[in-house]
């Protein structure tokens, strides 16, 4: 019984770190239809969002509420990564719809120009950089609707670019001191520290759970639940799924489909940043931080069913159980007269790498089965 608990929470663990990745993705993708390549390094900024806000936190008029720089770093990796989706949306994806092979190789060049931006760019001007575009985002919404029409519409909405740049520029001069003074900004790979409240570890049946991965856990839970709420209760969930079931009879109905694909992939990219901040409590912060996770999310998405969020999370689950039950030599435990030819394949893929190898092995297998994953799309656009 408690080895059974072990791994089934050890599964749970790695699963709700899978799913956190991979949520963001199938709004993306599910929903889109979009390839995006890119969204592991939307990963990445959730993950180097978190450790600006830690060295920020780190200053003498902070360290008082240092603890608390998690529940601000979620917020901002959102932000953050949500306004790079968007800007990628409006400058790259929306020419590119319905072109998967071009939408696939146009995310991909950007995974690799910002894979290189964090590489080559010093963190504090970095994130002065992306602090002006949140502004440059921001901004106009904060401008009454009157000025946001009409033939001066478009000089409003340039005036509040330049003013947001402008002091995009100045603050991160300011975050460029003030972070030089407690930690050197650079582009390796970087620690992330745990607050004290989530270091340790909770006793339950002689089995010590991870606090981290507890508040993983509960973050992945809260971010599931908000989802699915916002996609089946709200106006704007209402007018995503019909503008995914039938974009141009949505046009007709007055439906904004630019503005649903804008809000779609700013969500989903959102996703991606505080799946950054769950990745960045696990292990260190470095440029690839996001490319080992991109596989392992498309994986998810198409095991559970392209656009169906109760299928992502039982893929999830189900690879983090099967990567634990196999990358750990657990099968061995439970089935001790295990014949030795099987017993030999399993010491054999007992590592975190060949579980993985394992697992997709088993996905490829299934999906010869079931193509359309575990919970296939329906409807008359469907089967047409």
């Amino acid at each position: 019984m408690q080895l059974l608990l072990e791994s089934l929470f050890n599964g749970v663990a790695i699963g709700s770190v899978l799913l956190m990745a991979a949520l963001g993705l199938a709004i993306v993708f599910g929903l889109m239809g979009v390839i995006n390549l890119a969204h592991g390094e939307l990963i990445m900024l959730g993950a180097y969002t978190t450790y600006v806000v830690q060295l920020i936190f780190k200053l003498p008029a902070l360290q008082p509420v240092y603890n608390a720089y998690v529940l601000v770093a979620l917020p901002l990796a959102f932000i953050v990564s949500g306004v790079v989706g968007i800007l990628l949306e409006r400058t790259v994806i929306r020419r590119l719809y319905g072109n998967p092979l071009e939408t696939l190789l146009a995310t991909w060049g950007v995974s690799l120009i910002l894979q290189q931006f964090v590489r080559s760019v010093a963190l504090a001007h970095a994130a002065g950089l992306i602090l002006a575009l949140v502004l440059g985002f921001g901004l106009p919404l904060l401008l009454p609707s009157s000025l946001l029409s009409g033939p001066r519409a478009r000089l409003v909405r340039a005036g509040s670019w330049a003013v947001s740049t402008l002091g995009g520029v100045l603050l991160a001069g300011g975050l460029a001191s003030q972070i030089s003074r407690i930690a050197r900004a650079t582009s390796r790979n970087v620690d992330v520290t745990a607050p004290k409240w989530m270091r340790g570890g909770i006793e339950f049946m002689d089995i010590t759970f991870p606090v981290p991965r507890l508040v993983i856990i509960v973050i992945t839970i809260v971010a599931v639940v908000g989802v699915t709420w916002f996609l089946n209760k709200s106006v704007w969930g209402m007018r995503i799924r019909a503008v995914t079931q039938n974009r141009s009879m949505s046009d007709c109905l007055g439906i904004p489909t630019d503005t649903v694909d804008v809000l779609t992939f700013g969500i989903g990219s959102g996703l991606a940043g505080v799946a950054g901040v769950a990745v960045s409590l696990l292990g260190s912060v470095g440029p690839n931080v996001g490319g080992s996770y991109i596989v392992g999310c498309f994986m998810v998405v198409v095991l559970g069913g392209v656009g169906n969020l109760l299928g992502t999370v039982l893929a999830s689950f189900a690879i983090g159980l099967l990567t634990d039950l196999i990358g750990a030599g657990r099968l061995l435990t439970i089935w001790p007269d295990m014949p030795a030819p099987l017993a030999g394949a399993v010491n054999f893929f007992a590592t975190t790498s060949m579980a993985q190898v394992m697992v997709f092995a088993l996905i490829v297998v299934f999906l010869q089965f079931r193509p359309a994953g575990l919970f296939p799309q329906k409807g008359r656009m469907v089967e047409a």
